[in-house]
């Protein structure tokens, strides 16, 4: 039996993600488990597994496609479970007929479609039908009430009512199954029309006198359901030319399919034609005018970062401090353990040792450690130290945090790190080890730079940037100009919460521990 995966729920209130790469392709063999494809969401690249061992039939999307949540994303043929014969032998087709009027018959789950933008959920003011009715298609089923206003939602095809998920005032998921429908499968046997497609058979005599004007019902907007303007827009077809043959107008997918066929009136076809010409000649003269350019949406975590600094800058009034940090005794410690370390297998860079720094500083400094709710009236302090870490990969900034650096020792840390930047270079980094984050560091030295003026990381109250070290001269205490490793960092701070004074304490501290590591490891808890 051929059956739809319906993409999961891959996150809280995501409702849509980009295809970035099918790992299959139709006709492979899959077991359960095995990863299907690769969906970006605004937080993450995130890994679909199948659920079933089976034959892939049919994938919904092209790479780059946009595929919703709780919708079809491909169809798979079910292993252990036979597909229903294509064809029976001559002497018993009559015998058969009975079966396969059933087995024509098909019964799906209807999906609560798009009902506005942003909107996720809905209540159900009233059903329109009951179990066991026989609906038309297009035919009203419920009404809906968003936070907008009262939705009348239509009915996809022609069948029968089998079950209604959702009851009378409860809430629906957009994208979530709504009712059951019992239909006639598409490509079934003659034989095998339902009663509900010879009962509720949409009206289509009217054609040949249907006007286009008769399509205008509702201010100059042609009058169809979703369905058929989702096959209107597959065709390239302009709804307000076809001839509807429905009540005051209404335009069925018959109607669509013969104006395609050339069926409509000569009025439509040549105003359908003259369309057309124009809109070769747009694409035409756009064509040459933009020549060159490529046009690319901005869409999944680039979309979220956008959408995140935007709201950061316009909100918090940043301000930046910056100093200077001397690194090198630091720099001769961590090679000192650098070679014992890797034989355990622990990857020890400098930022561990920056983080465990942070940490102690923030004991003493709890209000870098905080946030603010949205209008400033209220202050949250937080016992843990989430240190996130600002990741460059390949679809984009990522924030991952280690949780609880003020319990973890410098190779604990160091750890935690290496598994959260692998994983997120590669963009599969959990949606959970993005969460949670209450100070972030930016490290722009890894790639080149020595100051920047780094946006919070809202809700967060304070953000660092690390330079990159600079073999520069300076005096030491004896007069004398030396070599040494020097590191700019620049901080932005919310000044709503946080003044020039505190934050150049806490940073006074923070580089005491560095440039001198014997304190910081007195004062480890």
């Amino acid at each position: 039996m051929k059956k739809d995966f319906i993409l999961p729920d891959i996150g809280e209130g995501i409702v849509e993600c980009e295809l970035v790469e099918w790992l299959v392709k139709e006709g492979d063999t899959i077991v359960e488990d095995q990863p299907v494809c690769d969906v970006m969401t605004d937080k993450a690249l995130v890994q679909i597994p199948s659920v079933f061992n089976g034959v892939v039939s049919k994938l919904y999307y092209n790479k780059g496609d946009i595929a919703k949540v709780h919708a079809p994303l491909f169809e798979m043929q079910i292993a252990g479970e036979a597909q229903a014969p294509t064809a029976a032998p001559a002497a018993t087709q009559t015998a058969a007929a009975p079966s396969a009027a059933v087995a024509g018959k098909i019964t799906e789950d209807f999906l609560l479609p798009d009902i506005g933008e942003g909107i996720v959920e809905c209540e159900v003011v009233d059903w329109l039908v009951k179990e066991g009715d026989v609906i038309a298609e297009d035919q009203p089923v419920c009404d809906v009430m968003t936070d907008k206003a009262l939705v009348q939602i239509p009915a996809k095809y022609a069948g029968k009512v089998v079950k209604l998920y959702t009851a009378k005032g409860q809430i629906a998921k957009v994208h979530a199954p709504l009712f059951a429908i019992e239909r006639v499968a598409e490509g079934a046997p003659v034989g095998a029309v339902s009663e509900a497609s010879a009962v509720v058979a949409p009206p289509v005599a009217a054609t040949s006198t249907a006007t286009p004007a008769a399509v205008m019902a509702n201010n100059g907007k042609a009058v169809a359901s979703p369905a058929v303007r989702r096959l209107a827009r597959e065709l390239n077809v302009d709804l307000t030319q076809v001839a509807g043959s429905g009540a005051k107008g209404r335009v069925y997918k018959e109607d669509v399919q013969k104006f395609v066929s050339g069926a409509a009136s000569p009025v439509c076809a040549a105003k359908a034609a003259a369309v057309a010409a124009a809109t070769s000649a747009t694409e035409a003269v756009s064509a040459v005018a933009t020549g060159g350019r490529r046009v690319e949406p901005i869409k999944g975590i680039k979309a979220a970062m956008a959408r995140q600094m935007a709201e950061s800058v316009s909100t918090i009034p940043h301000f930046t401090y910056c100093e200077e940090i001397d690194l090198t005794d630091l720099i001769a410690l961590r090679l000192s353990l650098k070679d014992g370390l890797a034989k355990q297998g622990v990857k020890l860079t400098m930022m561990p040792f920056f983080m465990k720094a942070m940490s102690l500083a923030l004991t003493e400094f709890p209000i870098l450690n905080s946030q603010v709710n949205s209008d400033c009236s209220e202050i949250t302090y937080f016992d843990d130290h989430n240190i996130g870490i600002a990741v460059d990969s390949k679809v984009g900034l990522l924030v991952p945090n280690v949780k609880g650096c003020q319990h973890k020792s410098i190779v604990e840390i160091a750890k935690d790190l290496t598994k959260l930047t692998d994983s997120a270079r590669e963009g599969r980094v959990s949606p959970s080890d993005l969460k949670g984050g209450t100070i972030t560091i930016s490290n722009i030295g890894a790639i080149g730079g020595t100051v920047a003026t780094p946006i919070i990381n809202k809700p967060e109250v304070a953000i660092v940037a690390l330079g990159k070290v600079q073999q520069l001269p300076r005096f030491d205490n004896k007069g004398h100009v030396v070599a040494r490793s020097i590191m700019q960092i620049s901080w932005s701070g919310d000044h709503r919460v946080i003044d020039g004074g505190t934050i150049a304490r806490f940073t006074n501290l923070w580089k005491q521990y560095l440039e001198e590591p014997s304190s910081m490891l007195v004062n480890m808890r």
